[in-house]
């Protein structure tokens, strides 16, 4: 990946972790845009997507789809969840993770308790499959336990 403004190894964020500052969000945006723009370029060379970078994962994708599909989501401009010092939720948008299959990634729409995350989550699900679907992942959305909704993905199969 590219290093970040801090001097460490960018990481696209999964929505786990703290919310950025907001005097900081024009330098992540440039990081964030950089990453993406290095995996475009990675795709291409690969050949994924038979010539179409948006088309399909590259193989880095494949062995690393929760930190790609972090790193979409991101570049897709959608928020992510984020916590504060003690683990609480602070803001809703989209949670990544491992999903139950190898190579496969959910992503949950969770939100501060009265945030309107559950009432928000099928919009902004459908948001993000849509997304994802423009570059190459398969989305599908589900509905879960207590009837949240989530999103299983993984990439779509390569061509040929």
């Amino acid at each position: 990946m590219t290093e970040g403004a801090t001097g460490g190894a960018f990481e696209a964020a999964a929505g786990d972790g703290p919310a950025p500052p907001a005097e900081s969000a024009g330098r992540r945006a440039a990081e964030v845009r950089a990453a993406f723009d290095g995996l475009l370029q990675i795709r291409r060379l690969t050949g994924a997507g038979g010539g179409d970078p948006r088309a399909s994962p590259a193989p880095w994708e494949r062995n690393q789809p929760v930190r790609a599909v972090a790193l979409a989501l991101e570049a897709g401009g959608v928020a992510p969840s984020a916590v504060d010092a003690e683990g609480r939720r602070v803001r809703a948008g989209y949670l990544v993770g491992a999903g139950e299959r190898p190579g496969t990634v959910r992503v949950t729409w969770p939100g501060p308790p009265g945030s309107g995350a559950a009432q928000e989550e099928e919009r902004a699900l459908a948001e993000c499959a849509a997304l994802l679907d423009r570059l190459g992942w398969d989305a599908l959305l589900y509905r879960g336990p207590r009837g949240r909704r989530f999103l299983e993905v993984e990439p779509v199969r390569p061509a040929g």
